[in-house]
């Protein structure tokens, strides 16, 4: 997209942020609204989409136009200019924003493990068997500053290492992340769903050893102490959300719909209702992809104080910023639009 069209684009969601349809004014439609997506196709965020083909956002009377971003980060910059008016990202960005004074409020959870998962590229020279031998390693991530590199410096650091003793390397979280695995652009990646399941049908699953999974409760527990750890979420500036609870509350509601459908529906059935590119060819590796993510999902789009905590601790682990702020987590998150509606 040409910068003129870019400038235009963030022009009309501001204006759609600001017309008394979208602020919660009580009309019939909360009008407009769009969501930054790090990265639409990766299953840590399917239900932001999914809500959409099933129609739950215009049941709710909302409009919503989604905005296919590369990473994490680049959906938090995206916020932050002015592009979208709400980032289906990760929820840690609440907190380390608010230790740069800037406000951020997670109103909806979709996932209640992270799903990330640490592998070592299957052509690297080096002999990687254990996180600590990723010392001098180049790891890549969907994007510096994502939550990926989050994980990736937290699992450095446990493991005895410095958070910069592997060099970091965008690599997106699809395809792109895939090709630099299969060549050996990078010795290790953290990916996510379904690139990583398309890795290991592509190159043999013994051929990809495993760092760490965090696809499941168990490997939750072993990395994180806990059972539940806010990863996806909906969030936004927490102004925004204040001014337009209609909106916020809709969109909560059809999140909220969605995860309840994932839970009673079966992967064949999901994978059916999802755009058919994201299978990337192979509907067979796409909906063990789902099978193994379907129960990361939130059944009720719950954050709860105790995997807040949980995700706060790991950031302050490698983060100064974090370490050094005083961090207030009932303003990062809140659960008051997931009543009955």
């Amino acid at each position: 997209m040409h910068s003129w069209r870019r400038l235009l684009v963030g022009a009309v969601a501001g204006v759609l942020a600001l017309a008394p349809s979208a602020c919660g004014g009580g009309g019939g439609s909360a009008g407009g609204v769009t969501i930054g997506v790090g990265g639409q196709s990766l299953l840590v965020y399917l239900p932001t989409t999914l809500a959409r083909q099933l129609g739950y956002y215009q049941a709710e009377g909302l409009d919503v136009r989604i905005e296919d971003l590369q990473g994490g980060s680049k959906a938090l910059q995206a916020l932050q200019g002015g592009s979208v008016d709400v980032v289906s990202g990760f929820y840690d960005h609440t907190i380390q924003l608010q230790a740069k004074r800037r406000e951020l409020t997670a109103f909806v959870n979709m996932l209640r493990y992270p799903s990330l998962v640490l592998a070592v590229s299957p052509r690297t020279t080096r002999d990687i068997r254990s996180i600590g031998d990723l010392k001098g390693a180049t790891v890549g991530v969907t994007a510096p500053g994502s939550s990926t590199d989050f994980f990736l410096k937290y699992l450095l650091v446990k493991h005895g290492l410095k958070a910069d003793d592997a060099a970091v390397q965008g690599v997106g979280g699809e395809a792109a992340a895939v090709a630099a695995m299969e060549n050996g652009k990078v010795d290790a990646a953290v990916m996510i769903d379904p690139a990583f399941s398309f890795l290991q049908k592509r190159a043999g699953a013994d051929k990809v050893r495993v760092l760490s999974d965090t696809r499941t409760v168990r490997g939750v527990e072993q990395e994180f102490g806990v059972s539940t750890y806010p990863a996806a979420v909906l969030y936004s500036a927490s102004d925004w959300v204040g001014k337009n609870k209609e909106t916020a509350a809709r969109l909560a509601r059809a999140i909220k719909r969605t995860l309840e459908w994932v839970q009673r529906h079966s992967p064949q059935e999901i994978a059916a209702k999802m755009p058919a590119e994201y299978a990337a060819g192979d509907a067979e590796v796409y909906v063990h992809a789902i099978e193994r993510a379907k129960a990361a999902f939130s059944p009720d789009g719950t954050i709860h104080l105790e995997g807040a905590e949980a995700v706060y601790g790991v950031l302050r682990r490698f983060s100064p910023d974090v370490a050094g702020a005083k961090i207030d987590l009932k303003r990062t998150f809140t659960n008051e639009f997931l009543g009955a509606g």
